[in-house]
């Protein structure tokens, strides 16, 4: 087995494939672990294509990784930035195996719980994210010359070893549910917002309609504005889709921020087109006519909206010249090689 391994990866150190290996068995237990949740919960039924997305993101990036390991230079970094990332890898790692080994313990004791999911998946992060950062060489990748300043993370092996492995480690923080207490809160706040903009549109238009707390009371019926109509089911699909696309398809970190950014935003958007589209129907044809079917449909299309807008949208934030499009100065240099 062995010598298997060392002919398909002759040039990858054992020490990292171990740490792969583990972090293997991890992806594995934390799959056991979130299973229980893509089943009950509709809103996290997307996290069935996690694992499949995060075996794909590190085969996209394989050689990537094998650069890693045959670095040009000595290590760019000063000694004070290198010994504060050695600190903050090491906390790091030290944190989330504490985080792990606690979730584990509680699932055990407990079962399949939402902190119990959310501690593991925090764990896990510290745990790969560390174990990466200590198994790849001190060196410089990239370029034949030092970088100056903080430029140099750019160039470190370890550093640009992290930033690669961001989205196989963070992900399934997204994927595990959230404590109770913060998903009432953000789809209360996201409730609050809905209501008064179909609220405020009405009016402006010239169809009466009265708000009662989150009912909307039109002249063919109420809409009661439930909790799932607030968009907090579509915001962490949606937010799954912008971090896999910005993942796959962006190469600069403020892009994909920008993009997961952007996702949310749609996300919002979708949902209150959605909420007016189905104000405006029952403002028609009654209450019970936005029931069943027409509810649960303009739900899923709430997300299909998001993500094609995403699409869309790739071609501008993936644009070399994004200067050039968005008439603030010269085109951006491309990034260096690796």
């Amino acid at each position: 087995m062995a010598n298997l391994v060392r002919r398909l990866f002759p040039d990858i150190p054992d020490r990292f494939l171990a740490a792969l290996a583990v972090g293997l068995a991890y992806v594995v237990f934390l799959t056991v672990d979130q299973m229980h949740w893509w089943q009950l919960k509709a809103d996290y039924s997307f996290g069935w294509l996690v694992p499949v997305f995060v075996v794909y993101v590190v085969f996209d990036r394989w050689p990537r990784v094998r650069g890693f390991f045959q670095p040009t230079g000595p290590g760019a970094l000063p000694r004070g930035l290198r010994r504060g990332l050695d600190l903050l890898a090491g906390l790091g790692l030290g944190a989330g195996l504490l985080l792990f080994v606690l979730g584990a313990l509680y699932r055990a004791g407990a079962g399949s719980t939402q902190p119990g999911s959310l501690v593991l998946a925090a764990g896990f992060a510290g745990v790969l994210l560390g174990m990466i950062y200590f198994n790849v060489p001190a060196g410089r990748v990239g370029e034949s010359a030092p970088a100056p300043g903080w430029r140099a993370l750019r160039v470190d092996a370890r550093s640009r070893a992290v930033a690669t492995f961001l989205f196989p480690a963070l992900i399934w923080m997204l994927s595990a549910p959230l404590l109770s207490a913060v998903e009432n809160a953000i789809s209360l706040a996201l409730l609050h917002k809905v209501v008064s903009v179909v609220f405020g549109v009405f009016s402006l238009l010239g169809y009466p309609l009265i708000q009662e707390g989150n009912v909307l009371v039109l002249p063919r019926g109420s809409v009661g504005v439930a909790d799932a109509c607030s968009g907090i089911r579509s915001l962490t699909g949606c937010l799954f889709a912008g971090s896999f696309l910005a993942a796959v398809c962006l190469d600069r970190f403020w892009k994909k921020i920008l993009l997961v950014t952007t996702a949310m935003l749609l996300a919002f958007l979708t949902n209150l087109l959605r909420s007016l589209f189905l104000t405006s129907w029952a403002y028609a044809y009654g209450s019970e006519a936005i029931e069943g079917r027409l509810h649960d449909a303009t739900g899923y299309a709430v997300m299909g909206l998001t993500v094609v807008g995403l699409l869309l949208l790739l071609p501008l934030f993936s644009s070399a010249n994004w200067r050039r499009w968005l008439a603030l100065g010269p085109a951006e240099p491309a990034p260096p090689a690796g």
